[in-house]
């Protein structure tokens, strides 16, 4: 027979919050594998004595823990989202008669705490998985990802070039960075003039932008970070990749253990600047992580885009095994040339030439802040070689070599990579398989695609906060393990032969049963 429902609500209830909840509830779990009562005394110190009382700092890393788990990136659906989760409620210990904070709450009060508390926590997770055998600290791989601002490139503004000195003096004492001086004037001009003569077709203006398959629009190429700021979010970054177009963004660094992937070091960073720029912060941050728990790094894993003189120095001054390949532009050795260590010098060692020296001359700076070495040659020893021509140049009578300052430290990790080409390549795989599918999962399930809030702070608060969800998220899947399919194959298995026996034995006491004398005979 059919059945239909109806519904008529009651006016009285006799239920409880717990017993709607069941007792293996993710949310339960979390309850009992997490103490978060440290943060009241953490976050002791950004309230006052008086006044109305805020939020519990304990719901409010709770409530941000929601949405990080359950990917959401917004305030307003995070709270909506809360209150209608029976669960949730129990976890945040929010009755059904109780309304849950206001979305503006939860802005202000991520906008309160400093990056240290978000980072104890951070820190607090990863020692439960350290406690359960999850990091070894064997292998260390480091990789970063482009992250979108919450600002739009229609709102770039283009830097005013200050004139004269009067107002260099204004620009030190505001400390603005969004003002150059007059003596980049010169320099500003150049990149204008350029962009000008380069992309001369491409459009310029909003009402003109050309739009791809996806319907966004492409931007035209000469927006940099050297002319343009975004003043709605300052300490975004225009940045692309191949293939996608220009935007504001941030990069989220990770620092990945490579025995279940654990998360060992987080933090945010500009996307203007390299990656080899913020390696050192990473790392200091990882190797305090790891030493809280009395863990030594074993070996770092990064690619070439870390790669600089600072990233090698840093790893030789920590006692760091670093496999970090050289950026394309090294080159271990010159054609032609040899370089005599004891003087200093490189020495021509070309069939048909004149065997010149190019002694050290000076160290040059350059306007992005490389240093290199200058090697340079006499006019006496270059101007009549015969292969001054295709050495030197057609006009040219001297040879000039730059190098590195660095130079040495790229030298022995080429020598290093070269020596062992299969354990390298073995490296290189093991990191990709390591960090880049962290990354991935990061963005597209723990909110890190883009940054709700605005700032370099909230920038590192985010990061953090996805980091420390997804770590939490693995060590649950850790402790409460799911049954593995050859565990369930063997369940049914069993189930399988337990009903043949069953069925066998029906069959028997039938065929006993319907025998004649077992026939009971009934008379009316």
């Amino acid at each position: 027979m059919q059945g239909r429902k109806d519904f008529t609500p009651q006016l009285f209830y006799e239920l409880s919050l717990d017993r709607l909840v069941p007792s293996d509830n993710f949310y339960r779990r979390v309850n009992q594998e997490l103490d978060l009562h440290f943060l009241y005394k953490s976050t002791q110190k950004y309230y006052g004595t008086q006044g109305q009382e805020s939020i519990d700092p304990v719901v409010f890393f709770k409530i941000l823990l929601v949405g990080y788990l359950n990917n959401i990136n917004s305030d307003r659906a995070l709270i909506r989202y809360c209150s209608n989760c029976l669960d949730v409620r129990l976890f945040l210990g929010y009755d059904l008669n109780e309304d849950l904070p206001w979305h503006s709450t939860i802005s202000r009060t991520r906008a309160l705490f400093g990056e240290e508390v978000f980072l104890q926590l951070f820190q607090l997770i990863l020692s439960l998985c350290v406690g359960k055998g999850m990091v070894s600290g064997k292998r260390q791989a480091v990789d970063s990802a482009f992250i979108k601002a919450n600002a739009s490139m229609d709102s770039l503004v283009e830097k005013e070039v200050l004139n004269d000195a009067s107002a260099f003096v204004n620009e030190l004492e505001e400390n603005s960075e969004f003002k150059v001086t007059s003596t980049r004037k010169k320099l500003v001009d150049q990149h204008h003039n350029w962009k000008e003569e380069a992309f001369k077709g491409m459009p310029g203006h909003v009402k003109t932008l050309q739009k791809n398959e996806n319907g966004e629009a492409i931007r035209p190429k000469f927006l940099s970070n050297h002319t343009h700021y975004s003043p709605t979010d300052p300490d975004a970054k225009i940045s692309t990749k191949p293939g996608k177009p220009r935007q504001l963004n941030y990069a989220g660094q990770l620092a990945v253990d490579d025995k279940f992937h654990v998360i060992t070091g987080a933090c945010a960073s500009t996307a203007g600047s390299k990656d080899s720029a913020i390696f050192p912060e990473i790392m200091d941050q990882t190797i305090e992580n790891l030493k809280q728990n009395d863990i030594q790094i074993g070996e770092v894993l990064a690619d070439a885009g870390y790669s600089s003189g600072t990233s090698l120095q840093y790893c030789e001054d920590n006692n760091l095994n670093a496999w970090i390949p050289n950026f394309g532009q090294y080159k271990p050795e010159r054609k032609g040339f040899i370089f005599n260590k004891e003087a200093n010098r490189y020495e021509c060692i070309q069939e048909g030439g004149n065997k010149a020296y190019l002694p050290f001359k000076r160290t040059l700076i350059y306007s992005k802040g490389y240093e290199k070495k200058s090697f340079r040659s006499s006019e006496q020893d270059c101007g009549k070689c015969p292969l001054r021509e295709s050495c030197c140049g057609k006009v040219t009578k001297f040879k000039k070599l730059e190098e590195s300052i660095h130079k040495p430290l790229y030298d022995k990790m080429h020598e290093k990579l070269t020596k062992n080409k299969v354990y390298h390549r073995r490296l290189v795989k093991r990191r990709s398989a390591t960090v880049e599918p962290v990354l991935g999962t990061l963005i597209n399930f723990f909110t890190m695609k883009k940054v709700n809030s605005r700032g370099m702070v909230q920038a590192n608060k985010h990061v953090l906060m996805s980091s420390l969800s997804y770590n939490l998220k693995k060590y649950l899947r850790f402790i409460f393990k799911i049954p593995s399919v050859l565990a369930q194959v063997i369940s049914l298995n069993q189930g399988k032969n337990y009903a043949f026996i069953k069925r066998d034995h029906f069959e028997l006491k039938t065929s006993i049963l319907s025998h004649f004398n077992f026939r009971i005979q009934y008379t009316f």
